[in-house]
């Protein structure tokens, strides 16, 4: 699923997203959703959000139950 589209993400789903000094990188951070930053319903980088450790960053893949 895009980690740009607003509605694809829910708090408690499992998401990989890059923080800010990773961005030159592309590091990619593995964790839950406690949190969705971002208000508009999408954005080209990425949807932010703070996950459950604390982290923050834009969505870049959203992983299913099967990931």
């Amino acid at each position: 699923m895009n980690g740009n589209i607003r509605a694809n993400i829910q708090p408690g789903i499992k998401v990989s997203i890059v923080l800010k000094q990773d961005q030159r990188t592309g590091a990619l951070t593995q964790g839950v959703v406690q949190r969705i930053l971002t208000n508009s319903p999408n954005h080209p980088h990425g949807i932010k959000v703070r996950l459950e450790d604390g982290q923050v960053g834009r969505v870049k893949q959203i992983h299913t139950s099967e990931d």
